[in-house]
């Protein structure tokens, strides 16, 4: 083969790595090509409230829109487990607080996906769960229902936003350590857990606080406790768990997370594309929060995967305590 002949397919291979590279690189940056689905596991009214102030705008920062689409049941385990399992490509999502991550998975057994079939793309907003009841109960603080659950075993009824997840947890490993036993009636999200409380078909719900928020204002709902760390800006007045003596807490942080084995680069054009989002539209987003007693949060994918390990232990723990 003569020399002329050499650098002629030398020239043609160095044109079709380039163009390959370009290719590449091209496709990198049209990520989003077509809308990206945001599954919301839980009926429509809280956790999609806590999420769709950033995923509205997110279109604005990348070539195509983030669709919210509700999967909801078995605590959020239908709509993680429907994200765990679809393809690692950054078009199918969940937005979620740690309940359906973290809770359902260490809970049933028979979920086939764990906090690790995800990769963590950030935290948005942090809301908070209490414990509430009817304006019309003659309970009107936490320690008249403990007194009350105590003289009355099995008698008290509540729900929250289904089965084994964090606020059927959260209220029953309380309960555990409070020494009470109440009947659970699992909903398909805490909006219809709180429409069965203004209906009488239940006493009490362990829920988010959004779908509590405007029933608490309208005096129909009375709050008893947060079970945060620390007080909710919307509810100066009520009380932590903590603070009336007992040690079940757990931080409302609401975020997106992918599939395992989703590309870095995805990762940080999705996160990239939410901080500009807060940077632009954050009293807006604020505002939209501020009715639903949250605010905005943002962790970064390292931050959030931390919290969710984090999550993981407490509840890993806490479960100990009522099984």
């Amino acid at each position: 083969m003569t020399i002329k002949k050499h650098l002629s397919i030398f020239a043609a291979a160095i044109t079709c790595v380039a163009g390959f590279s370009v290719s590449t690189q091209a496709n990198a940056q049209a990520y989003p090509n077509k809308p990206v689905q945001v599954v919301i596991p839980f009926a429509p009214g809280d956790t999609d409230k806590m999420l769709r102030p950033f995923m509205d705008r997110m279109g604005e920062f990348l070539p195509n829109p983030f669709i919210l689409n509700y999967k909801p049941g078995a605590g959020g385990a239908v709509g993680a487990g429907f994200v765990a399992g679809s393809a690692p490509d950054g078009y199918t999502l969940v937005g979620t607080s740690p309940g359906s991550i973290v809770v359902v998975p260490l809970a049933n057994k028979d979920v086939k996906y764990s906090t690790d079939s995800f990769e963590p793309i950030a935290a948005l907003s942090e809301g908070g769960f209490m414990i509430v009841g009817s304006s019309k109960s003659p309970i009107t603080s936490l320690k008249d229902l403990v007194a009350y659950s105590k003289k009355n075993p099995d008698k008290v009824t509540y729900g929250t936003s289904g089965a084994m997840g964090i606020t059927h947890l959260l209220a029953e490993i309380f309960a555990s350590e409070a020494g009470v036993k109440w009947n659970h009636i699992p909903y398909q999200g805490s909006g219809p857990a709180i429409t069965a409380l203004l209906g009488g078909h239940v006493e009490l719900a362990s829920t988010a606080v959004g779908p509590a928020q405007a029933h608490i204002a309208a005096g129909t709902l009375r709050p008893l406790a947060v079970f945060g760390d620390t007080r909710l800006k919307a509810f100066p007045n009520v009380p932590t768990l903590k603070e009336l003596g007992y040690k079940t807490s757990s931080a409302g942080l609401y975020g997106i997370l992918a599939p395992k084995g989703t590309p870095k680069e995805v990762i940080d054009a999705i996160y990239g594309a939410a901080q500009k989002v807060v940077a632009k539209y954050g009293p807006q987003i604020t505002a939209n929060l501020d009715v639903l007693g949250a605010e905005i949060k943002v962790l970064g994918p390292k931050e959030y995967a931390s919290f969710l390990q984090e999550q993981k232990a407490l509840f890993a723990q806490g479960l100990k305590t009522i099984k």
